[in-house]
């Protein structure tokens, strides 16, 4: 994850085939300061609660993918503990549908990445809108833009960062 400077905010590490997701969320490249864990609550499940801490063990809240509401439109809670705060829902339907469509023609399916970009609307439980993620066009790799819609505290920013960085790990394989 980098700033409109490029500069390097954070650097996430996530192994292939685990059962168990661990990810590691670090300073830089080098992977010589880490700051965050994201650890899943159970082995691999479709609605599986991931739970973010600090490198002190305090728990810095989780995200958890909406079940069935998924399959059609990505819907994620965010939770301070067991209370909710924030949801993630992707803005079009139409956006998903198209994109899952165009990207199954064989060979056609590749330029899918330029055609169609998912967002992604981070709110409060009040609808008072704090972040949206939009995906830039690209051909192989993923690059999203955040944008901030709405002045938050520190905390409550370092909260929806990790909360986005692992809907995009969850949701990468589309668009």
């Amino acid at each position: 994850m980098t700033d409109n400077n490029e500069n390097v905010l954070f650097y996430v590490k996530q192994k292939m085939f685990k059962l168990k997701e661990a990810i590691k969320v670090f300073t830089d490249n080098t992977q010589t300061n880490q700051l965050y864990t994201i650890n899943a609550d159970r082995i691999i499940d479709f609605s599986a609660r991931y739970n973010f801490t600090d490198m002190n063990g305090q728990s810095l809240g989780s995200i958890k993918r909406k079940g069935m509401r998924s399959l059609w439109r990505a819907n994620y809670q965010v939770f301070d503990g067991d209370n909710q705060l924030l949801t993630i829902k992707e803005e079009s339907v139409f956006v998903r549908f198209m994109d899952s469509l165009f990207a199954s023609i064989p060979c056609i399916g590749l330029c899918a990445g330029f055609v169609f970009h998912p967002s992604y609307l981070i709110a409060k439980l009040d609808g008072t809108e704090m972040m949206r993620v939009k995906k830039k066009p690209a051909l192989f790799e993923g690059k999203f833009k955040i944008e901030k819609l709405t002045e938050m505290s520190e905390f409550e920013e370092m909260q929806m960062l990790l909360s986005i960085m692992m809907m995009l790990l969850l949701e990468r394989v589309r668009g």
